[in-house]
């Protein structure tokens, strides 16, 4: 090697921007786990049915669905550090409406929808402009390094937020919700400091909203191995629905406690943290086919001693493997769809992928309240364990995930 040759970048996390970029996203993940986990918890202490959670989780996810498309074109004409700065700001207003109702008397079970539904909303602009920042923030050879560095904190953010949202809500039902709000003004403070240059790629050409919606999604169709994960990911994120009111009535059936139930969720966040810190490494010594086939098989053969675990510790040691297994997933499939995508497309594509694989959220969400009213524990348990061996099926018989190439711009080996 010459001495004219270009010096490596640094390691993301020696990086000042992704580092700025990823300390406040994780701050906002551990208020959004606090609370995340309290929203069921409180549905049901005012309304006893687990039907009614089911449909405000439904709520909650559903303007994903609806505006995923419109708002990725949006957010590739637009300044992305500037729309998630705005969109903390405006969630941080939002959830700290819920703790000033608890301290002036009781939320209406409208206003916790509301607020649900506006989260909610704010949180499609905010993930899509964060999506397509990342290759903004560190080269594309080492997005799997950043995206794995990613999940890490984000598992870490739901190995703690749980277990403290929990405690919280024992000391006072709106604490939580403070704590949430407080972690949207700790991010947008560190996307202010933000330096880099994350405006739009400039167009020669007038801007029509819908066709460059088009543009995204004929991109994504065309692009096979996108297209095919993106519906494999749909069916995953149908099961990832029903997970958690699953686990929170099996825990209540089991007398568990407040404390209890978040440590359920604490123990999956743990497996989170191993699984996003072995993810890169996994996907850089096997192929991509091999690695989406397994991680989907595990779960799959996993998810049925839900039906078994005699205890909360015991749902929550299988809640932990099945979250060790997913951000494996997560981080093979995000770095190789970022690599694959060409710059000025990222907010577009995203969007069509997430449009895809979040448009099942809201039915297994709904689907799963529904179930446990009128059909049992039992059958519903049975419906989405039968639906995840599907979903194995569907991942080992595929040629397109199984003979799927290796993409360059993933290779971490390689230099810049």
């Amino acid at each position: 090697m010459t001495g004219a040759a270009a010096e490596p970048a640094p390691p993301p996390w020696r990086q000042r921007d992704y580092m700025l970029l990823w300390s406040g996203m994780c701050v906002s993940t551990l208020g959004s786990n606090a609370a995340g986990i309290v929203y069921p918890l409180l549905v049901l202490a005012l309304t006893g049915s687990p039907e009614t959670v089911g449909w405000v989780t439904a709520l909650r996810s559903t303007p994903f669905v609806l505006l995923a498309l419109p708002v990725g074109a949006m957010v590739d004409r637009w300044d992305r550090r500037r729309v998630m700065l705005i969109c903390d700001v405006a969630r941080a207003f939002v959830v700290g409406s819920l703790p000033l109702a608890f301290w002036l008397a009781e939320p209406s079970l409208l206003h916790i929808v509301v607020v649900a539904v506006v989260e909610g909303t704010l949180g499609v602009f905010y993930n899509l402009a964060e999506v397509a920042a990342l290759p903004r923030v560190v080269p594309r050879w080492q997005l799997p390094q950043a995206t794995a560095q990613n999940h890490a904190g984000f598992a870490a953010a739901g190995v703690a937020g749980p277990a403290f949202g929990t405690w919280l809500f024992q000391i006072g039902r709106g604490l939580p919700m403070a704590f949430d709000a407080i972690s949207y003004v700790v991010s947008a403070f560190t996307l202010w400091r933000l330096r880099g240059d994350f405006s739009a790629v400039p167009s020669t050409v007038p801007r029509d909203l819908w066709a460059e919606v088009r543009a995204g999604l004929s991109w994504l169709w065309h692009e096979r191995l996108v297209r095919t994960m993106s519906l494999l990911t749909g069916g995953l994120n149908f099961v990832g629905a029903a997970v958690p009111l699953l686990l929170i009535v099996l825990a209540q059936q089991q007398g568990a406690t407040a404390s209890e139930i978040g440590l359920i969720f604490s123990l999956g966040g743990v497996g989170g943290v191993l699984g996003a810190v072995v993810g890169s490494r996994l996907q850089q010594r096997f192929s991509f086919g091999r690695v989406i086939f397994v991680t989907v098989l595990l779960q799959a053969l996993l998810f049925p001693f839900y039906a078994v675990a005699p205890g909360p510790l015991a749902l929550g040691l299988v809640c932990g493997l099945i979250h060790f297994i997913g951000p494996i997933y997560n981080v093979t499939q995000l770095s190789h769809r970022l690599a694959l995508i060409p710059p000025g497309l990222e907010g577009r594509v995203n969007a069509g992928f997430r449009f895809v694989a979040h448009l099942p959220n809201p039915i297994g969400a709904a689907l799963c309240g529904l179930a446990i009213e009128r059909l049992g524990m039992g059958w519903t348990l049975g419906g989405f364990g039968l639906t995840f061996g599907l979903l194995a099926v569907v991942a080992g018989s595929s040629r397109t995930i199984r003979h799927a190439p290796r993409v360059t711009g993933i290779d971490t080996s390689a230099k810049p």
